[in-house]
């Protein structure tokens, strides 16, 4: 019989970067649970019940129109914790959580998590830090979507998801792509094979491999940069680094 893998809930960063006596506080209501790739966590308005404080997965918050169209808002990986900023009064969720990286985290229920948040300052200040980095992320990312040219949108997404990735090579499809940035999926396909050809990507059926970070770095909107510093800003440690792979 296999033994059981023991689960190192810090693999999250914002959970790392409490101090030992804080986490301890987390720990004991912390659960590892498995998440696949295009699982649906919360959809708007949904009852939230948990929240989740990723290792490996990386989900995203969309905003879906009545008419089916989607935005992405916000992409929440290892650096971050899902479903607490939208369940501090109505316990609503105000978008839909999608998984759009498998992989694992650690979940707790939301009544927990504000137990220990009441009783821990740090706690409640490291949260507080978060959510004030959220709330940017989401001001920066709907200015890109109003101003900022496909191309160099689509070059942010993708660093912003190798970021959080493991690897060069990421689960990704022109139709993904499309729903994340809100343009249609020729719009999409134009853009991939011109990063292509510039030798920034490279492309295969149902996945994009990062060939040059520099260069993505140089097409991407102004949006990226920003994003980073904040996050280093306001937590430092907590973002993924930039990877030398």
């Amino acid at each position: 019989m296999a033994k059981p893998v023991k689960v190192d809930h810090r693999t999250n960063r914002l959970l790392a970067a409490l101090e030992p006596e804080d986490f301890a506080a987390l720990e004991p209501h912390l659960e590892l649970v498995e998440l696949t790739r295009g699982q649906i966590l919360y959809d708007a308005g949904e009852f939230i019940s948990h929240a989740y404080f990723l290792h490996d997965a990386i989900i995203s918050l969309v905003n879906v129109m009545e008419d089916g169209g989607t935005t992405e808002v916000a992409v929440f990986g290892r650096e971050g914790v899902v479903g607490l900023l939208s369940a501090l009064v109505t316990r609503e969720a105000f978008g839909r959580y999608i998984v759009q990286m498998s992989g694992t985290a650690s979940r707790i229920t939301f009544e927990r998590l504000n137990e220990v948040r009441n009783a821990r300052p740090a706690v409640r200040q490291l949260i507080m830090r978060y959510g004030e980095a959220f709330l940017a992320q989401t001001f920066q990312t709907v200015s890109c979507n109003a101003v900022h040219p496909v191309e160099a949108r689509c070059c942010c997404w993708i660093l912003k998801l190798h970021d959080r990735a493991d690897g060069d090579t990421l689960p990704l499809t022109h139709e993904f792509l499309a729903e994340m940035l809100g343009v249609q999926r020729s719009s999409v396909s134009v853009v991939t094979r011109t990063l292509q050809t510039a030798g920034l990507i490279q492309q295969s059926r149902g996945s994009i491999t990062v060939t040059d970070r520099a260069g993505l770095e140089e097409t991407a909107c102004e949006c990226y940069g920003k994003i980073r510093r904040l996050f280093e800003r306001l937590l430092p440690g907590t973002y993924p680094p930039v990877s030398a792979r």
